[in-house]
């Protein structure tokens, strides 16, 4: 009967089916004298689980300090003191200038560039509807290649039916 009972373990264990009770009572089992001469063959598995679950590792791990933290963190510091400085620099400097507050010469060159851009934005939106034009053009002959394909398709099935 215990034999019986200890092949159903072996099964079992070899599906991947055992509890740890059963997988206890397997241990014993094999750790003992008295093993049927059929399962010899895996008392030295059982023998080699209950010899390896008794090591232990007895060596001193050395952990490696860091010395260079306190350096890092001072780092990180002044970065994000640099980064504070560069939103808040900026947004002190709140007065805002009018046209009048610049010289003769710089107003000058701010309305003759105001024009430059203002002539150029002028030619592009020409240059725009004329794209315009060119995409109802284009629109135009798809639609033209359309009815060609009609017209070819007409004359290939006339040809048919003449042929035949």
């Amino acid at each position: 009967m215990v034999l019986n009972n200890i092949e159903k373990l072996i099964e079992k264990y070899n599906n991947a089916e055992t509890t740890q009770k059963e997988e206890a009572q397997l241990k014993a089992y094999f750790l003992s004298d008295d093993v049927a001469p059929h399962l010899k063959h895996y008392k030295p598995m059982f023998q080699y689980f209950s010899q390896a679950q008794q090591e232990q590792f007895t060596k001193d791990v050395p952990l490696k300090t860091k010395k260079n933290t306190k350096l890092y963190q001072w780092v990180s510091v002044a970065a994000v003191t640099v980064l504070m400085l560069g939103f808040l620099i900026p947004n002190l400097n709140n007065d805002q200038k009018t046209l009048a507050d610049y010289s003769e010469e710089e107003q000058k060159m701010y309305l003759e560039t105001k024009q430059a851009l203002a002539m150029l934005s002028s030619n592009f939106n020409e240059g725009a509807s004329s794209l315009n034009a060119l995409e109802l053009a284009s629109e135009n002959f798809n639609e033209g290649l359309e009815r060609a394909s009609f017209v070819t398709e007409l004359s290939e099935t006339t040809n048919k039916l003449l042929k035949n």
